[in-house]
């Protein structure tokens, strides 16, 4: 089901509880089961994600007795159709590899780019407001996040220009057509027991629970899946390996590599809730390409059964089937590596509306800031900030404080790549002459950067900063320019702390609240205000879009 269906159901039922939500059929298909005591969540993960965009892509997929202490022999059992009429085989090893397959005649394709984006939550909200327009749209991923005009609509090149056209007429720049001409497309071909098949969807599963993955031959890149494979097309013209895991087997795969696995059992805890209610938030992240949540940090890092350790593992069952909510509904479960002593309200990074249980929080036990008379939007306040290392929870940590030193030849190329990327005018210019924080939030967090050029001006909003330039680690930071023997700009310095987007828990600062002893409850109310822990259950709200009243 893609996005603009389901938001229109949502739109009609803006109050969805997990009943109901398991209704909405094969897009959010977590399991029909899953409102029943003692049944788990499934979900489906994009582990390989644009398989085929290199004509040298290799998978080799081999059932795994070793994670599951299985004592038969391992073999896979591979689906798939032949004329039409669906075909099984068994065998101990299927390899997949590319076949790019010339085409009868060139074909064009276009798509109408309509923003793009940093993140995911940035571009759902721009989705809602070209709805709001009346233009029917899409949120894909083909690298960075995209608003796309819906293709089943805008399916002709004449109805795409005008569309483009239109928006233009309107003062609308930020729209342009993704245009390409494809004479030979990837076609993924799988070899099994000696004969090969080019199909473009394989179900895969294991007799002992476990597939192993290797790709491209890498011992480095091998992994473990418990549940099944597919191998199915996305909306790029190349292939998507997607996990149909339980979900606390997913999390197996998912905590110890987010918090890791030596703080105390309350911090690991308190990943376990936070990776479960993302993920049961996020089932509608990757719709155009018909699975829910990818394994990389545009979700969250999840290695399989690589990397499992018992201590995650309790953490995982003492929490089994519990989640963070806010008036009954789970909460955007965001949290980072490193906030830099204050963590982000929701829009000082994202567009949308607001999450009132994402606010700024001074990440210290030890009063080290008073933010109601100190502002950091002021920026003499936040420059004492940033010099301030002693009194807060993530002090002495790797990225809580920083200096990265950029020079201008490094900068006028990310910037150049960024606009050509953007079909902006602009691009064309010959250097930087001035950079600076424009606006910058009561907690700190750049709002707006003015990059003054040769030929014009350009802004950059929120987390869009991070999107172009390479040395910021967050949006925590402030300029300081770097000048030559001969007073000439040769650079700039980015002087900040934190790493990602600082919106809820800091891991660094709850590993320093575990060492004081504190529970995961507590820790959870300290970066999430006024949420509580409640078990899965049929009253609680998956997902409402936040621009729609609560109905009580």
């Amino acid at each position: 089901m893609e996005l603009i269906s389901v938001v229109r159901v949502w739109r009609r039922l803006p109050r969805i509880g997990l009943a109901a939500t398991l209704l909405l059929g094969a897009f959010l298909d977590c399991g029909k089961a899953a409102n029943r005591p003692g049944k788990d969540v499934e979900l489906q993960v994009g582990v390989v994600q644009r398989f085929g965009s290199h004509p040298l892509d290799r998978l080799t997929l081999q059932a795994n007795s070793s994670a599951s202490g299985a004592t038969k022999a391992p073999r896979l059992t591979v689906r798939l159709q032949t004329e039409g009429k669906p075909k099984t085989y068994t065998s101990s090893r299927v390899e997949f590899d590319i076949l790019m397959q010339p085409l009868a005649e060139p074909v064009l394709e276009e798509r109408v780019v309509l923003s793009t984006h940093r993140s995911f939550e940035s571009a759902e909200d721009s989705a809602n407001r070209w709805q709001e327009k009346g233009i029917p749209v899409e949120v894909a991923q083909p690298q960075r996040w995209q608003v796309w005009a819906k293709r089943d609509v805008y399916r002709t090149p004449l109805l795409r220009r005008l569309l483009l056209q239109n928006l233009q007429s309107q003062g609308i720049q930020t729209a342009f057509i993704d245009s390409k001409v494809i004479e030979k497309r990837p076609r993924a071909s799988l070899v099994v027991n000696g004969y090969r098949f080019t199909r473009d969807r394989v179900d895969i599963s294991s007799n002992t629970g476990v597939i192993q993955v290797d790709r491209k031959g890498k011992e480095s890149n091998r992994y473990l899946y418990a549940g099944s494979l597919r191998l199915q097309p996305n909306a790029y013209g190349t292939y998507t390996l997607v996990n149909q895991v339980p979900l606390e087997t997913y999390l197996r795969g998912v905590v110890p590599h987010e918090i890791g696995t030596f703080a105390a059992q309350s911090v690991l805890e308190v990943q376990a809730i936070l990776a479960r209610t993302y993920a049961l938030r996020n089932l509608r992240r990757f719709a155009v390409d018909d699975y829910q949540l990818c394994a990389d940090t545009q979700c969250q890092v999840y290695n399989g059964l690589n990397g499992t350790a018992a201590a995650t593992d309790r953490a995982i069952a003492a929490t089994k089937g519990l989640v963070l909510t806010y008036q009954n509904e789970l909460v955007d479960a965001v949290y980072s590596s490193t906030t830099g002593g204050i963590t982000a309200p929701f829009n000082d990074i994202w567009h949308g509306a607001e999450r009132p249980y994402l606010k700024a929080v001074v990440d210290s036990v030890a009063l080290s800031w008073d933010l109601s008379r100190k502002s950091l939007a002021n920026e003499k306040n936040f420059r004492t900030f940033i010099n301030q290392k002693k009194g807060f929870n993530e002090e002495g940590q790797s990225w809580f404080r920083w200096r990265v030193e950029s020079w201008l030849p490094d900068l006028n190329q990310q910037l150049k790549q960024y606009l050509l990327e953007q079909r902006n005018p602009l691009a064309n210019f010959k250097t930087i002459q001035r950079m600076a924080v424009t606006q910058r939030s009561p907690a700190g967090r750049v709002q707006e950067l003015t990059v003054t050029l040769d030929n014009g001006t350009v802004k950059f909003l929120k987390d869009d900063v991070l999107k172009v330039f390479e040395a910021p680690n967050s949006t925590l930071f402030y300029l300081e320019p770097l000048y030559s023997s001969n007073r000439a700009l040769v650079g700039y310095a980015f002087v900040g702390g934190g790493l990602g987007h600082g919106v809820g828990l800091s891991q660094t600062g709850s590993y320093h609240l575990g060492k004081l002893g504190w529970s995961s409850n507590r820790i959870l109310s300290f970066y999430y205000p006024g949420t509580r822990i409640q078990p899965i259950n049929d009253r609680l709200v998956f997902w409402r879009n936040p621009s729609e009243p609560v109905n009580n």
